[in-house]
């Protein structure tokens, strides 16, 4: 898959994506969506980020990522749910930010609102990426994050 191919199929996927605070929303989505979407293809091509990084997240090896990046229809359905919530997030972000680079860049800078971390480390767990998609919606009502 080219990097324009992921991209096409990322933004055909966005459509449908939930929002990262419905949890039942994205539970029906992993279960009733098409078997065939590379899930890791598409979310290694649009977050762009080291093999690490994106590991830590998962909480998994960067081996298995990059194992799952060739064979996505592997996936367990904990790291599947983490996958699409964080597509979610991005989708969010950049709708925020109006950029997937200004998004990246307030996810890597360490915030004094959520104790001089960056925002990219809470997303190894499904309530941090809520956490940081609900900084981003007190953002789009003028809060400071």
């Amino acid at each position: 898959m080219t990097k324009t191919s992921a991209t096409k199929e990322y933004t055909q996927m966005a459509r449908d994506l939930p929002s990262v605070n419905e949890p039942s929303s994205i539970y029906s989505y992993m279960s009733n969506s098409d078997k065939s979407i590379n899930y890791m293809k598409i979310f290694d091509e649009l977050i762009g980020l080291k093999d690490a990084i994106i590991a830590k997240w998962l909480n998994i090896t960067t081996r298995t990522y990059r194992n799952y990046k060739v064979q996505s229809s592997a996936l367990k359905d904990n790291t599947k749910e983490q996958v699409i919530s964080i597509l979610s997030l991005y989708k969010h972000g950049i709708d925020v930010f109006g950029s997937k680079i200004l998004f990246e860049k307030w996810l890597s800078t360490p915030n004094m609102l959520l104790d001089n971390k960056a925002p990219m480390d809470f997303l190894v767990t499904i309530s941090g990426i809520r956490l940081i998609d609900n900084r981003l919606t007190g953002m789009e009502f003028g809060e400071n994050v």
